[in-house]
């Protein structure tokens, strides 16, 4: 059953962007580190992780970011070393305001996280043709200590530069490619639609690459501009960058609304009233494809069946499309490396071991 959102939540709208809940845990962990109990907080936000395979509305994440920042008077969660105070945000955006290009705003923002964010070492680096976004935490996170804070951490603070950056400008920055450094994490199928379709993993510090002619692009935001932005910051900050991806989530929503049939480019193309090369090109500069897509969309609906439902394998191959259910099972095990049934039965002893765990806390009567 669906978790209603207390009031004050805001309630999705249909077709808005979700996140999977990998990047929910990772926002908790400082959290849960400090002693702070996250339910309160994800009742107020409407959320309920407790199904592995739900997706979570980009407006409720967005509110959870901010009571998560309030709870903690921290705006990087708990997960660094030294807190980032409260207010941080608005001083980046103000020491960007009013300079000639990006390129020196982003500057200045490096300039001033390196104040409040001495645990990484943030590098912008201009080589020709190209430019790479350099963040490196130098161990200070240390390998040993929460994996899921760390890797959140990272995406926290490239998705702060990229999403002011973007927004300064007034357009979508398309990466072109983006190194991080840490294995691959369970919700990675999901960098397609956050960052770019070529993410990696295992490298040696987080490596953002994109065009060096958009360093070059003026300001369009002023101070009555910011004012405005800075109302529901910095968690709406989340909803902006997502909006800058719509064409993503536009073909998304025709490729789930339209199975078991499965579309062609050139039918969405028509759909939207665009030719198959204007959508070819507006995915790429979303960093995304439409192959992608395509298979996100059929991943994401397939965890949920196996997850909430006992549907047989048949009947889920057919309704996300699949000639054949041996053609599904190749796909599922490409994304999870597990076989549909074997998928089913890790979750039922998880949530049998669950189950123990809680009977074995609850104190007798």
């Amino acid at each position: 059953m669906p978790t209603n959102p207390a009031p004050g939540a805001s309630r999705p709208r249909r077709g808005r962007a979700t996140v999977a809940p990998g990047f929910v845990t990772g926002m908790l962990a400082g959290l849960v580190r400090h002693g702070h109990d996250p339910a309160p907080l994800l009742a107020r936000a409407g959320i309920d992780i407790a199904d592995a395979a739900s997706r979570i509305p980009v407006e409720r994440y967005a509110l959870l970011y901010n009571l998560c920042v309030e709870a903690l008077d921290d705006e990087a969660f708990g997960l660094l070393p030294q807190a980032m105070p409260t207010g941080s945000f608005e001083f980046l955006c103000r020491a960007m305001l009013g300079a000639p290009t990006l390129g020196e705003a982003l500057a200045r923002a490096i300039r001033f996280l390196r104040i409040v964010l001495p645990a990484f070492r943030i590098e912008l680096q201009r080589n020709g043709p190209r430019a790479e976004l350099l963040i490196d935490d130098a161990d200070s996170l240390g390998e040993a200590r929460d994996a899921a804070a760390r890797v959140f951490a990272y995406e926290w603070l490239l998705r702060l530069l990229h999403g002011v950056a973007s927004w300064f400008v007034g357009r979508g920055l398309a990466l072109d490619a983006v190194a991080f450094p840490y294995a691959r994490p369970a919700h990675a199928d999901d960098y397609t639609l956050v960052y770019t379709e070529h993410s990696s993993f295992e490298a040696p510090c987080l490596a953002a690459r994109l065009q060096a002619n958009l360093l070059d692009l003026p300001l369009r935001r002023d101070d009555a501009a910011l004012a405005g932005f800075l109302d529901g910051a910095p968690g709406k900050i989340t909803m902006l960058y997502r909006r800058d991806r719509e064409m993503v989530f536009r073909v998304r929503d025709l490729l789930r609304a339209a199975l078991p049939t499965n579309l062609a480019l050139e039918e969405v193309a028509d759909r939207l009233h665009l030719s198959p090369r204007t959508l070819h090109r507006r995915l790429e500069e979303e960093g995304a494809s439409f192959r992608t897509i395509k298979e996100a969309t059929r991943r994401d609906i397939a965890y949920a069946r196996l997850t909430k439902t006992t549907q047989s394998i048949a009947r889920i191959a057919a309704d996300l499309g699949y000639a054949d259910a041996s053609t599904f099972y190749r796909a599922f095990m490409s994304w999870s490396g597990v076989s549909p049934e074997r998928f089913r039965q890790q979750l039922a002893q998880r949530q049998s071991s669950s189950a123990r765990a809680d009977e074995r806390r609850t104190p007798d009567a």
